[in-house]
């Protein structure tokens, strides 16, 4: 198996706070599917469904002892602080955010890279997402 991954994840939340959920997709570099997340979170904002997701795949990864990691997310947001751009004020989101960085720790340092991307580019994890919601 490669041992480098491409996730994708997105958490979703109607409402906000509301019924929450995760999408996450894991894929090796040459594209082959490696496990798919579809959960429901109960009550929680979208922002954090957002770090949700990205622990989740964190830990789909971490078992591989993986040489890189791309995070492909649609919240700018959650790429922004977890790339240091932007601070996190939020008490909860602080606790996320800190659990997902003593993830990417477990990995190589410095070959955990957070890209964001358009919605559109997002569509399988989102779906994932969108399912767990409406199973509920």
């Amino acid at each position: 198996m490669s041992k480098s991954f491409s996730v994708y994840t997105d958490g979703a939340s109607r409402g906000n706070p509301g019924e929450a959920s995760i999408g996450v997709v894991v894929k090796e570099k040459n594209g082959a599917l490696v496990k798919t997340l579809s959960e429901s979170l109960g009550l929680a904002t979208n922002n954090e469904a957002e770090y949700t997701a990205l622990i989740r795949g964190l830990e789909v990864v971490v078992p591989f002892k993986p040489e890189r990691v791309d995070f492909y997310l649609d919240s700018q947001l959650v790429v922004r602080q977890m790339t240091g751009v932007y601070k996190i004020k939020n008490k909860g989101m602080v606790v996320l955010a800190k659990k997902a960085k003593a993830l990417c720790e477990k990995i190589r340092p410095g070959r955990v890279y957070f890209h964001h991307i358009p919605r559109e580019q997002n569509k399988e994890a989102d779906r994932l997402a969108n399912q767990a919601l409406d199973s509920r």
